[in-house]
């Protein structure tokens, strides 16, 4: 898989006065698809923590669920969200030490996975925070959107299409706005002692120079939550561990390193 000493490609952010940024490498367009089969091989070797850590993404969105079901989403609603988003880099980086183990071919353990974000946890907090501020800063923008909404009109589809395509316009660029900042912030965070700057212009950097491969990584995480809300967050038993493995193998594969790592 080590493609470290190729001469990289020109990165669409070649400098920066906020921060350094890593070069990346210039991806296959299918590449995401071998990132997939590599998550999956990874969650057939360790099937107890892919489990544990599937619960989790499970019982969560349960718990937020039955919270907004018994008191009223303007009460529960956005502390729930941001409990969730605040846990999400814990999560992760508890499925990014797994696969991590096993491409160094050590036994991945629960415990070791637990304790992944204590390796740069300031900054790795710090990315949990700016996840909240986005998250809050997206229901602000979508409350305003239902307010704009007449409410003496009835709620019918000719009524009610301006207002969602409004909503969804500013959907799809919000989402391409936090899959920049997030496709590959948390394992540069996890691996490398950076700063969370340095880590989020990565990132950036690292989605604006593979659009095409990236735009194909993100339909597969899109597609992967739309089938896990299907089928009532069951699904996210394997989709989110699965996900999460692949992540690893996405940014192995795509952020460069000035020595060949020892395990690939």
């Amino acid at each position: 898989m080590s493609k470290e000493f190729e001469h990289p490609p020109e990165n669409a952010i070649t400098d920066s006065s906020i921060s350094r940024v890593i070069p990346c490498r210039e991806l296959d367009i299918i590449d995401p698809f071998k990132w997939l089969i590599l998550g999956i091989q990874d969650a057939q070797r360790a099937p107890g923590i892919t489990l544990f850590y599937g619960m989790l993404f499970v019982l969560v969105p349960w718990a937020i669920s039955a919270l907004v079901a018994l008191m009223g989403w303007y009460m529960v609603i956005l502390p729930a969200l941001i409990c969730f988003m605040l846990l999400g880099p814990f999560l992760a980086a508890g499925l990014y030490d797994v696969s991590w183990s096993l491409e160094k071919q050590h036994p991945p353990k629960l415990s070791h996975s637990l304790k992944a974000m204590s390796r740069n946890a300031v900054n790795e907090w710090g990315f949990g925070l700016l996840l909240v501020i986005l998250m809050i800063f997206w229901l602000r923008v979508a409350a305003l959107i239902h307010a704009f909404y007449p409410p003496y009109l009835e709620p019918n589809l000719s009524n009610l299409w301006p207002f969602l395509a409004v909503g969804t316009g500013f959907g799809i660029v919000f989402t391409g706005v936090v899959f920049l900042i997030t496709a590959f912030t948390q394992p540069i965070l996890m691996e490398r002692q950076v700063d969370l700057a340095t880590a989020v212009l990565t990132s950036i950097n690292a989605v604006l120079t593979n659009k095409l491969a990236m735009l194909l990584w993100a339909s597969i995480i899109f597609t992967g939550v739309g089938i896990g809300f299907i089928t009532g967050f069951i699904g996210f038993i394997v989709i989110m561990p699965v996900i999460g493995y692949a992540s690893w193998h996405g940014y192995i594969d795509t952020i460069s390193t000035k020595r060949v790592r020892a395990f690939e």
